[in-house]
């Protein structure tokens, strides 16, 4: 094994300063996954340019250390934890908007400014950046690209990926390669932009980001309706896509999780329902929710009502944003994030309910419902090996009904360390040894994000 003292030596003769304290290191070995085990980095590098992330690389390729590329480490799958022996590169530091393009229509960013930022530096222009995640105000763009995350908007105005025009990107060998574009058109040569999309820093470092910007829509309408099961929430949600609105938002909250929002900051939401189903609407948006309302009535909505002005609505939607730190609140939460087909949204809620019956732990859902896309939060004791293993039991299980289900095991937060076995279950073996064959081909010492989405 490469003895520390050489390595700290050869960073040092780049100009760059390894941190090396265990406290320090400690620190900045996980993300907001529980339950993951990190292991043991060497060293802590805080870049702050291209050049100094591509010197790192250089010198980690040459004595195949491991680098794990992290960002404000908000991810829910484990893959910004450290692994043994690495170097742990934050580009958080790189934290600059390089500029804003209002005839373009674009932003280029270096990958630690966060998310909300970006909207606050285009709205002079009256554009926006539209994903939307709800850890927007402290997750980062590089992050974001990174895992592909989604959002709370996204049932409208789409993911990350779709936003991504051009990446410049820093290869496991230190060398520098810019892909995509910055024009509104252009298919010259493969799609790397989104090949890294979703790569979790296993395939290059993501130094800049060329994103797409948006007007800013009118301002939308909110409504809220209360359901006495979960069941009729989701048969709601299936009845208003196929109707063919076109909410802005369509948010489901269960009980378990109103509850513990309330708790955290008492606004009068209803503590007896069993789920809420939040919807907004920007469009024309007093017709748009006007049939919403029809809807959901007829899917058996026991209330339904409006939010009487923007606070109200903003307010609606804060606290839906919250609702991860609720729950943080009743124990230690193991997030899990699957994606149905939005016609099966309703069993899967009936099988999540019968998941934690079984196993007898608590799970709140909250669900960006229009996308199918589900987060059951399953609550344990860290400290009672029975009660995490009963939490366990019942991840496993809705990872499996998802994919029973025709779904997915990550709609958005990715694979990581959490999935990485439940991705050769997802995918047949034909795709998952081409995955493999790219992961060589840009990482053949495998040195970037090692044991992250992929076993072995």
């Amino acid at each position: 094994m490469l003895a520390m003292s050489e390595l700290f030596s050869a960073l040092s003769d780049t100009g760059l300063t390894p941190v090396t304290d265990a406290d320090v290191i400690a620190a900045h070995s996980v993300d907001h996954a529980r339950l993951v085990e990190p292991g043991r980095a060497a060293a802590l590098i805080r870049a702050r340019s291209t050049e100094e992330v591509a010197a790192v690389l250089r010198v980690a390729a040459e004595r195949a250390v491991p680098v794990v590329p992290q960002g404000a480490r908000t991810g829910l799958a484990g893959s910004a934890t450290a692994v043994d022996g690495a170097i742990l590169l934050d580009l958080s530091p790189m934290d600059s908007i390089l500029s804003i393009d209002p005839v373009n229509r674009i932003a280029v960013c270096q990958p630690g400014v966060h998310n909300a930022e970006i909207s606050a530096a285009a709205a002079e222009h009256g554009l926006r950046y539209a994903p939307d995640p709800s850890s927007w105000r402290i997750s980062t763009i590089g992050g974001n690209i990174a895992t592909a995350a989604g959002g709370i908007c996204c049932v409208k105005y789409g993911v990350t990926a779709e936003y991504v025009l051009g990446l410049e990107v820093v290869l496991a060998s230190g060398e520098i390669m810019r892909c995509g574009r910055r024009t509104a058109k252009g298919v010259a040569g493969y799609d790397l932009v989104h090949l890294f999309c979703g790569s979790e820093g296993t395939l290059g470092v993501i130094t800049e980001a060329t994103v797409k910007l948006s007007p800013i829509p009118p301002d939308r309408l909110t409504l809220a309706a209360v359901f006495d099961t979960t069941a009729a929430a989701g048969r709601a949600v299936t009845a208003i896509m196929a109707a063919g609105a076109q909410p802005s938002l369509l948010e489901l909250i269960d009980n378990v999780h109103l509850r513990a929002l309330e708790d955290l900051r008492p606004m009068g939401l209803p503590t007896d329902a069993a789920a809420l189903l939040l919807v907004a609407a920007d469009a024309d948006p007093n017709l748009e929710l006007a049939e919403i309302e029809r809807l959901c009535g007829g899917a058996g909505a026991a209330e339904v009502f409006r939010a009487t002005d923007a606070a109200e609505a903003d307010a609606l939607l804060e606290s839906r944003r919250q609702a991860l730190h609720a729950m943080e609140r009743l124990g230690t939460v193991l997030v899990d994030d699957v994606a149905v087909p939005r016609s099966r949204l309703a069993e899967a809620l009936d099988g999540i309910q019968a998941a934690s019956e079984r196993h007898g732990v608590v799970i709140g859902v909250i669900a960006h419902a229009g996308d199918g896309n589900l987060h059951p939060n399953i609550v344990v004791d860290a400290d009672d090996g029975d009660s995490v293993a009963a939490g366990r039991a019942a991840f496993d299980e809705i990872l499996e009904l998802a994919l029973g289900l025709g779904g997915t095991v990550t709609g958005e937060h990715g694979v990581g360390t959490l999935k990485r076995e439940w991705l050769e279950r997802e995918v047949d073996p034909v795709n998952l040894a081409a995955q493999r064959r790219i992961k060589a081909a840009f990482d053949p010492l495998g040195i970037l994000n090692p044991g992250k989405i992929l076993a072995g």
